[in-house]
């Protein structure tokens, strides 16, 4: 799984998931952009990266879900590295809403953008290129919620329902030298897991997942190593689900 001479785009990377890929890939050899909405934390993972790995690393502060933003993160890119090879689109929200009715226009339009518009637009943008340039790899990260949508999470997994559509679409546009894959991930313990009722995960954990706990973030990364490099050269249009066993075993 060797990434050397690579360059990797990876957004929401300057933590949980987004971050355990970004340094995975730098680990095997990629040149990383990582992208977050603050400006600090991108610059922050980027000296953190280049000191564990030696790599070069750029942070470039982007909201995902801004058309004009998508446009100028892959510019910087390019105009930093010349080239993307690899593109993950990891950056996502699904704020708390108290019910379904109070869910705001605004609030409903950023996570559609975060989650959908923003992959759509870099996807179209880097894609594109990657077919010029001969080949490349994009990653969409999605979510059990995607296909096992829970009560609370609707308009977030209206979005990711979405992503693995775009997937499945884009392996077609592109192909046959760009691939295009899906990661859907299930109940990972990053940041937000914080905001969980510990009672009500102890339960899911107990009777809707066969492993019996929520996945580590480092327990992303083989996945990501894998679709990123040459080891999926026939893999494309698919979806791995990292999940516990959660999406199908959850009622």
């Amino acid at each position: 799984m060797d990434l050397s001479g690579r360059v990797a785009l990876v957004t929401g990377g300057t933590r949980g998931l987004g971050y355990e890929i970004a340094k995975a890939f730098a680990e095997h050899g990629a040149d990383v952009v990582v992208a977050s909405r603050k400006p600090e934390a991108c610059a922050a993972v980027a000296a953190d990266l280049w000191e564990k790995t030696g790599r070069r690393v750029l942070g470039v502060p982007a909201h995902v879900g801004l058309w004009a933003e998508c446009d100028r993160l892959a510019e910087a890119a390019y105009e930093e590295f010349g080239r993307v090879d690899i593109l993950v689109n990891n950056a996502g929200m699904s704020p708390l809403y108290p019910s379904l009715d109070a869910v705001t226009e605004e609030l409903f339009d950023k996570v559609i953008g975060v989650n959908l518009k923003g992959p759509f637009r870099l996807a179209s943008l880097i894609g594109t290129r990657m077919v010029a340039a001969g080949g490349g790899s994009i990653i969409n990260v999605s979510s059990a919620a995607a296909v096992q949508p829970g009560a609370a999470e609707v308009p977030y997994a209206m979005a990711k329902a979405g992503l693995n559509n775009m997937t499945a679409a884009l392996a077609r546009v592109f192909a046959p030298t760009v691939r295009v894959n899906t990661i859907m991930p299930g109940m990972f313990m990053t940041d937000i897991s914080k905001a969980w009722d510990p009672a009500e995960v102890e339960r899911r954990f107990r009777e809707d997942v066969p492993a019996g706990r929520g996945g580590r973030p480092e327990e992303i990364v083989g996945a990501a190593l894998y679709l990123a490099s040459d080891a999926s050269s026939y893999t494309t249009g698919s979806t791995i689900k990292i999940d516990g066993g959660f999406a199908w075993a959850a009622g």
